[in-house]
């Protein structure tokens, strides 16, 4: 194939965030006593801070709110569905959370054996709307830094995808060309979007095989297709 740098999400692509951050506050639940503080049980409490999360995401991703309220109102919201009125604890909990959560060692089926491949034979680089510090924990200790050459975060590149301002920052630092190059994500409006934006080709890794109407230039729904692709 023509392509020399591929540029990969983490979240849900080679990184099991789902896996991890339900393991993290599991451990946060537990640790913190949450059902004494009128939390019913954990699942609950899980779904219902699930929808606060993607929710405050996608005002992130839409500039209405700034990182900072992102990372502990999540949470605030989800204890106030609960009648717990404790910012304090929210504040605690948020940073309990982004502590402990990139310690989580869980990569999506196929990510190790996908980067061993494609590291003999591209330069590989993450964009990543995740925290920079964040995102490089993850990366460290599930041992995968290293077949990265560059990481961009929104941080760092002061952008966000699908903001096609973060896909050109990345062409830039790394001199790659455009046609050399190929955007890998989960998200059809985040990752896919944002390397359409900049005409970068793409692929969709739709591992529930989700119906859509995107264009994405190849759909996998395992990351082990990719090195049939590639």
């Amino acid at each position: 194939m023509k392509y020399r740098h591929l540029f990969f999400d983490l979240d849900h692509t080679l990184w099991d965030f789902d896996t991890a951050s339900k393991r993290t506050w599991q451990q946060l639940y537990s640790e913190h006593h949450l059902s004494e503080q009128g939390l019913p049980d954990f699942d609950t409490f899980f779904v219902r801070y699930c929808h606060h999360n993607d929710r405050l995401w996608e005002r992130f991703r839409a500039g209405y709110i700034k990182r900072e309220d992102l990372r502990w109102k999540r949470i605030w919201y989800t204890l106030l569905d609960f009648k717990v009125y404790q910012t304090a604890l929210s504040h605690e909990l948020s940073e309990a959370y982004l502590l402990l959560l990139p310690t989580q060692a869980v990569l999506m089926p196929g990510a190790r054996e996908l980067l061993d491949y494609c590291s003999n034979r591209y330069t590989l680089h993450l964009i990543t709307n995740g925290f920079e510090r964040t995102q490089r924990q993850k990366l460290q200790h599930s041992g995968i830094e290293h077949f990265f050459k560059e990481i961009f975060c929104s941080e760092r590149c002061n952008s966000i995808k699908p903001q096609p301002e973060i896909f050109q920052y990345a062409l830039r630092e790394t001199g790659a060309q455009l046609q050399e190059s190929l955007m890998i994500g989960d998200a059809l409006d985040i990752d896919v979007l944002g390397a359409q934006r900049c005409g970068m080709d793409s692929v969709y890794f739709n591992p529930r095989k989700l119906p859509h109407n995107g264009k994405p230039t190849y759909e996998i729904a395992a990351l082990n297709e990719l090195l049939q692709l590639l």
